[in-house]
């Protein structure tokens, strides 16, 4: 156990979806980190769930604590570029919730600050440790599929009724495209490396839709494809994953569980916690498919590898170089649905390289 003197204090920017669903519940299920405080408008909301939390009326409040070690930026899209601006300011280590920010030169902004400071800021790409993602991981990781030449990756919900949320209206950072169009991309950059060419359709489908629904994003490497699809209007029979290769083919069928066991009100770490109970099919080039036990997940390994980050004693779990390079595929994207033709990234040469020099490390 990790002595409560010595566990780093946190400090929580927004107890909305993402701060309540996801990141209050992580953290405070991760030894030596201590939730300490929250900048929140639902104060009776977050002491349910924390007593001994502060809970302050606004972000700069809780921005000049001194004693906080880590900020957690889970506020809506276009606030992410100030509070982290500030946070870093301010000398806190920084978690940025999805998306980075808004467009490129934020990003940069942000990772030239955090240089200059010296201070960790880290993206929360918590679905990097899904059961599904980290099944398909393996069975690449072991040659199963031999050479990948196709990677299909659906983040499909079904919600038929436009929600009156920031997340569904048309201002700065709102749409399907910004909501889990980065899931999709830092997968599909972890396992394929950096595209050559984006070509994006985007469109609004539902009745009253204010900002895009639907998203088809085809990443072009070389000979390979990578096919990132989301979609509000998908009530099931599409697989989360579709893998082929020359040495055979993959399906993970269902979703890693933990967004509905958060929801459920389970506790990160509780029994069945991230066991998921759909397996992996393989198939190989006669037709013949076996199964293989999904991997389990757990989210909890981001915030255990940002706590030994900030220690000195880990690697930054998701470099910035990384999540730049995530805006570089979601802004060429956005870039491509609107001109309608496709798009290189809009990556400079040292970024390449410092982008394949985080994924060598």
């Amino acid at each position: 156990m990790t002595p409560a003197s010595e566990a780093l204090k946190v400090g929580l920017l927004g107890y909305g979806y993402a701060g309540a669903t996801f990141h209050a519940p992580l953290i405070g299920a991760v030894e030596g980190l201590e939730l300490v405080g929250v900048a929140s408008r639902s104060a009776d909301k977050v002491l349910a769930a924390f007593p001994g939390a502060t809970v302050h009326a606004d972000p700069a409040a809780l921005l000049g604590d001194a004693e906080l070690d880590l900020v957690v930026v889970a506020t809506p899209n276009d606030t992410h570029f100030p509070l982290a601006q500030a946070a870093l300011r301010a000398g806190k280590n920084v978690v940025v919730d999805k998306p980075f920010t808004l467009d490129m030169a934020q990003a940069r902004a942000l990772i030239a600050l955090a240089e200059e400071t010296g201070s960790q800021l880290t993206v929360f790409h918590n679905r990097r440790w899904d059961s599904d993602f980290r099944s398909i991981c393996k069975a690449i990781e072991k040659g199963l599929l031999g050479e990948v030449s196709h990677l299909e990756s659906h983040f499909d919900r079904f919600r038929p009724q436009v929600r009156d949320r920031w997340r569904e209206n048309d201002g700065p950072g709102a749409g399907i495209w910004f909501d889990l169009g980065p899931h999709l991309v830092d997968q599909a950059l972890l396992l394929l490396g950096l595209p050559d060419r984006v070509t994006a359709s985007l469109a609004l489908q539902r009745e009253g839709a204010r900002s895009a629904d639907w998203a088809h994003v085809v990443l072009e490497f070389g000979a390979k494809r990578a096919v990132l699809h989301a979609s509000m209007l998908v009530a099931g029979g599409v697989p989360r994953f579709i893998v082929h290769g020359t040495g055979g083919s993959a399906v993970k069928q269902g979703m890693d569980v933990q967004e509905s066991q958060l929801l459920s009100g389970m506790a990160p770490g509780a029994e069945g916690w991230g066991e998921d109970p759909d397996p992996l099919v393989l198939y190989n080039g006669e037709g013949q498919a076996s199964r293989l036990p999904a991997e389990p997940g757990d989210q909890r390994a981001f915030y255990r590898l940002v706590a030994e980050a900030a220690r000195g004693r880990a690697a930054n779990p998701v470099p910035p170089i990384q999540s730049l390079a995530v805006m570089a595929v979601i802004e060429a994207a956005e870039r491509s649905a609107a001109e309608g033709r496709s798009m290189e990234l809009p990556l400079t040469e040292a970024e390449r390289a410092a982008w394949t020099a985080s994924r060598a490390g």
